[in-house]
């Protein structure tokens, strides 16, 4: 994933990243349940966005029993709300946050052709746009910016 912070966090992977959401989850005031390590595992495991149906498809192979995607959605939507995944909203799809410790709005950039998405961190950007939110009285302002476009390999 390419990015260009304007500010340094640590980026997380594998056991380090299922611990420091977990961690990150808890120090919220939330349970880390089995589920939920189940689909946060499952999220972690893909580098393009995937869909509360795919990661349910996915679980209830595992287990060999059905999971219903509503009860993903319900924890897809509990970590987008305290960092630990992305909703991209085109596409109805999620990602991982490889930085949940880390509090900030990302740019994504997503390729029409093969549906990777990148991010970019600007918070100078988003700081703007938050502000501007923030003067027209909302409260809890969190942008959501999404370029389309094509990545660098599909546009070669």
């Amino acid at each position: 994933m390419a990015t260009a912070h304007t500010h340094s966090h640590a980026e997380h992977e594998g056991d380090a990243l299922i611990a420091e959401a977990r961690r990150s989850l808890e120090n919220q005031g939330e349970r880390w349940t089995g589920m939920r390590a189940e689909v946060f595992e499952e999220l972690a495991k893909h580098s393009r966005p995937v869909s509360a149906y795919d990661i349910a498809e996915n679980l209830s192979n595992q287990r060999g029993s059905r999971v219903a995607p509503n009860s993903v959605y319900r924890i897809l939507d509990i970590f987008v709300r305290k960092n630990l995944a992305n909703r991209i909203e085109s596409a109805n799809a999620f990602l991982v946050n490889s930085h949940p410790g880390c509090r900030h709005d990302c740019i994504f950039l997503i390729c029409d052709d093969c549906g990777g998405a990148d991010h970019v961190d600007d918070d100078r950007l988003t700081g703007a746009l938050r502000s501007a939110g923030q003067q027209a009285g909302y409260s809890d302002v969190r942008p959501v910016i999404e370029l389309r476009g094509l990545c660098a390999e599909c546009s070669k």
